[in-house]
């Protein structure tokens, strides 16, 4: 079907005879009906935009009506520099009318994005699942599960403003989830995951929030496992925790230099199974740090190297057991179709951060023992094209069985493979498979098959 062309106004009309009817015929009914400072703002804004439409109009008819003269032309007419005004003031409000179709308000008038991820998950779990999604260990039970969730969806607000004192930048992000509740299909609760508030400056920052340990800031690729970090008790600390940092950047060239952060963190102790009775302080504070080493540019070849420490004293009734973790973190991309990441860490006590249970045992009275652990991970990626994307994964915690008792879980390691599919530019579909192994004391080891179909649509 052919669109019939739009019709234009006259030559002899100008911006103004657009403007001045329009106004006659809309500003009354519109104060009559709403007197806010919104409509004021409105036109104020209107009548400002006429008058630099009319004065914009008369300097470019004084330009051309110059450079003619210069060239020994004749001036072009009033009238065919006032169309093509007109047509580039019709080009702009269509431009604004699509921004303000996009944009979202605040009440302090700063930039805000909301971005996420919609996520559809469709999986089944082999037995020793214990009826969840994706399990971080393999149950003693028999009992497997399977179905769809959409649990997984994450909403994000990313915010930015202006400059603050002594020149820095604030900026930071809130992320949520539908994790909380049960499950079940009328029971799923928004859930905050993490949320940060910083200032940057040129060269150091101010970080307040709820993060990542400082010193475990990396995880795995996964479609699957969203609601907890990837590899979560198979050799991953990720655990959320309230922290204040301090980071200094040190630039030893155009390509390599040091990020050095250290940061005051709040743990989240969690009683050991044989003493649910006794009193356990639920948060203590501690103190960790990271210094990285990079040498590459951000889109080719690169490498990052951290170091990391973690130090905190967690308080059982009277007892007080000392949590130390040593980690070091790592990427390289050697060439573009290869990035190798991970994490590896050896300490006691890591149960506040995410390890696969409390961090220490109670054997007596007046006997707490710290749980001694080595753990870490390690994912290749391989992007095949722009589209697909193969992932391999493993990860794996070793408790020390000394410091365990019977029916404990002394390791539980993970491995699997994922490939993400880009359907389009912002529409992901991952396949997932993967198999816990995990190793109870005097009691052998259980698994757990998962596999998962996932459809991502992010924004």
């Amino acid at each position: 079907m052919r669109i019939p062309p739009i019709a234009r106004p006259s030559r002899t009309t100008t911006v103004r005879d657009w403007f001045t009817p329009l106004f006659a015929l809309l500003v009354p009914g519109i104060l009559a009906a709403q007197t806010s400072p919104e409509i004021h703002e409105i036109l104020d804004r209107l009548e400002r935009l006429e008058e630099q439409n009319r004065t914009l109009s008369e300097e470019v008819h004084q330009l051309r009506q110059d450079l003619a003269s210069a060239r020994g032309q004749t001036p072009p007419a009033a009238s065919s520099i006032e169309d093509r005004l007109k047509d580039q003031v019709a080009i702009d409000e269509t431009r604004t009318a699509e921004l303000d179709q996009t944009k979202v308000g605040a009440s302090q008038r700063f930039p805000i994005r909301i971005t996420g991820m919609a996520l559809f998950n469709s999986f089944l779990n082999s037995r020793g699942s214990a009826g969840q999604q994706y399990p971080t260990f393999a149950w003693p039970g028999n009992e497997a599960s399977g179905g769809g969730s959409f649990r997984q969806t994450t909403i994000g607000l990313e915010y930015s403003g202006p400059q603050t004192f002594l020149g820095g930048s604030v900026n930071g992000s809130v992320y949520m989830d539908f994790w909380g509740g049960s499950g079940a299909s009328l029971d799923q609760d928004f859930r905050l995951r993490t949320g940060s508030i910083e200032i940057d400056w040129a060269d150091r920052s101010i970080m307040a929030g709820l993060e990542s340990p400082i010193f475990a800031p990396r995880e795995p690729a996964s479609l699957a496992q969203v609601a907890y970090a990837p590899l979560s008790g198979a050799g991953n600390l990720w655990l959320w925790i309230p922290q204040v940092r301090f980071e200094q950047k040190v630039r030893f060239g155009d390509e390599s230099g040091l990020r050095a952060q250290i940061g005051v963190v709040q743990t989240s102790e969690i009683p050991p199974y044989q003493a649910s009775t006794a009193y356990v302080e639920p948060v203590r504070p501690g103190v960790e740090g990271r210094f990285e080493l990079y040498h590459g540019s951000e889109g080719g070849r690169r490498i990052e190297i951290a170091p990391g420490f973690h130090t905190s004293v967690s308080h059982v009734e009277d007892i007080s057991v000392r949590s130390r973790i040593f980690s070091l973190d790592w990427f390289a991309r050697p060439w573009q179709k290869l990035e190798f990441t991970g994490a590896f860490f050896t300490g006691q006590n890591v149960g506040p951060l995410g390890g696969v249970q409390p961090g220490f045992t109670i054997f007596g009275p007046l006997n707490a023992v710290p749980v001694h652990s080595n753990g870490g991970w390690a994912q290749l990626a391989f992007p095949v094209t722009s589209r697909l994307t193969f992932h391999l994964f493993s990860g794996l915690e070793d408790d020390r069985a000394a410091d365990l008792l019977s029916g404990e879980i002394a390791r539980n390691w993970m491995t699997g493979a994922n490939l993400f599919y880009r359907l389009a530019p912002n529409v992901l579909l991952g396949l997932e498979g993967s198999q816990l192994r995990t190793t109870y004391i005097n009691s052998g080891y259980r698994l757990n098959d998962h596999y998962d179909l996932a459809l991502a649509y992010l924004f």
